[in-house]
């Protein structure tokens, strides 16, 4: 089931019939929010209804929909208002958009580098683990130029679906070393392309262009191991 925060990302409320409920979560056929996976955080949500309102604190999917829980014991069987807290989202699509043309840069730049883990933090970082044995630590630091580069080159992003299988078999379209993205119940799944720089599959949130990000800075760089380097990222002050 495709998530309206990937078909239709201005979306941040939306009023649904209650298809299943029991005390402090309600089940819901489609929802605004993010739940989270991907290294990127759930969106900060809250739901209302005719006598209240809650934080929703966890997104679980079910075969009919999405199930909302709540900071509440209520149980409720009508209708709800979920709504999301549109700056926390910004912040993930921005943090999002940034790991991944960091990422280009690196499986470009460090011979097709494959990712070993991503983080993106509410204070305003992120993290991306890489398989780089040997690498030189002064060119992973020096990574700042690029990305600010395609920053200011205010590079369109757009997401499309495309057939699992022929995904699968375009190299650089699947950068994790050890986990594949899921194939979706139709078969596709979904890829998130930013101008000539970057095409990979992604089921999380972005910006539509790369101009909207703030520029960055490497805050640190480090050994993870005998193979992996964590390269931390953040906004220039």
């Amino acid at each position: 089931m495709q998530l309206l925060c990937q078909s239709n990302p201005e979306l941040l409320e939306l009023e649904a019939e209650v298809l299943d409920a029991r005390p402090g979560a309600v089940l819901l056929a489609q929802t605004p929010a993010f739940p989270g996976g991907g290294g990127q955080l759930p969106d900060r949500a809250f739901i209302q209804w005719d006598k209240g309102e809650a934080v929703v604190r966890a997104m679980t999917f079910d075969e009919r929909g999405w199930w909302h829980e709540f900071e509440s014991e209520a149980e409720i069987v009508d209708r709800v208002r979920v709504l999301v807290n549109a700056e926390f989202r910004r912040l993930m699509c921005e943090l999002h958009t940034l790991a991944h043309v960091t990422n280009s840069v690196v499986f470009q730049n460090f011979g097709g580098a494959l990712l070993t883990g991503a983080q993106l933090s509410a204070d305003g970082t992120f993290r991306v683990d890489f398989d780089l044995a040997g690498s030189d630590m002064d060119r992973l630091r020096a990574l700042a130029g690029p990305i600010n580069d395609a920053i200011r080159q205010d590079l369109p992003i757009r997401a499309f679906q495309m057939p699992w299988e022929e995904a699968n078999s375009v190299p650089g379209l699947f950068r994790s070393k050890s986990v594949s993205p899921p194939r979706q119940a139709d078969g596709n799944v979904r890829i998130v392309e930013i101008g000539e720089l970057d095409r990979q599959a992604c089921g999380g949130t972005h910006l539509t262009s790369t101009v909207q990000s703030r520029p960055v800075r490497i805050l640190k760089v480090d050994n993870k191991g005998r193979q992996n380097r964590r390269i931390k990222v953040g906004f220039v002050e």
